[in-house]
């Protein structure tokens, strides 16, 4: 299994700790978001990743250098990062769409129970993992189910139809990554697609041939945008110290 994570923005929203940070290398609890992402990736047997980036390229590159060594973690530098949106990040990684694999979102915090489950889904060639909650603001990548299957997702779907939000993994498997990858080709042909959201193309997908979910309902996550959520974070990646035998949490106290 191979994961792509998407980390060329700077994250503005979150000002003033991305002021000469991407976004991903924000510390919380003495390490980079993107280095919570990379060691839970490897807790659940996921080796093979790919980082996208883009704002401050060579620090995130550095960072990995030093925590993982040199090419253990590979990446990729999407030129267009200021310009475009995340569908052009995913088109940057196209080539690496050529086998089952994971898509996550670069702010996206989870435990590894999170990965557990859905890699332990039923085999479909797309599978959006979902969380539900009381109430959906309008920032959240809201989600219209019929059973577990995905009809629609966006931010701007009616709140009284919306089942569920995303959180910002995918999982594709079999068909799905040349599906996906042919998609994101297509959309990026168009005038609108530097500006679209890829998972503007899982809705587009959807309404063509069934997408299916993975709710994980009361496991640990977090998504990071801006400095109001950092605290709830902190309690995700808490969690994940308090699972370390006792000299991984003395290092990361």
């Amino acid at each position: 299994m191979k994961a792509i994570i998407l980390s060329a923005g700077q994250g503005k929203r979150l000002l003033p700790f991305t002021a000469d940070l991407p976004k991903c290398a924000v510390a919380i609890h003495g390490q980079s978001m993107l280095e919570w992402q990379i060691d839970e990736l490897n807790r659940c047997g996921v080796q093979d990743i790919c980082v996208v980036l883009g704002y401050g390229a060579e620090k995130v590159e550095a960072l990995l250098a030093a925590r993982y060594g040199v090419g253990r973690v590979r990446t990729l530098f999407n030129p267009f990062f200021s310009v475009a949106d995340n569908l052009g990040t995913c088109w940057v990684a196209r080539e690496e769409m050529t086998e089952d694999f994971i898509l996550l979102n670069g702010d996206t915090l989870f435990q590894a129970p999170v990965l557990e489950k859905l890699l332990a889904s039923p085999s479909h060639p797309v599978t959006v993992t979902t969380d539900r909650k009381g109430h959906y603001d309008g920032d959240d990548m809201k989600v219209i189910l019929d059973g577990e299957r995905l009809l629609r997702i966006g931010k701007d779907l009616p709140l009284d139809q919306v089942h569920a939000e995303s959180i910002g993994m995918l999982l594709f498997r079999g068909e799905g990554p040349a599906l996906f990858r042919r998609t994101v080709e297509e959309v990026l042909r168009q005038p609108s697609g530097l500006k679209r959201w890829y998972l503007s193309v899982i809705d587009e997908l959807a309404q063509r041939q069934p997408v299916w979910t993975c709710c994980i309902e009361g496991l640990p996550w977090g998504e990071v945008d801006c400095p109001a959520d950092l605290k709830h974070a902190g309690k995700v990646v808490r969690g994940i110290v308090e699972s370390q035998p006792a000299a991984k949490r003395g290092a990361l106290a």
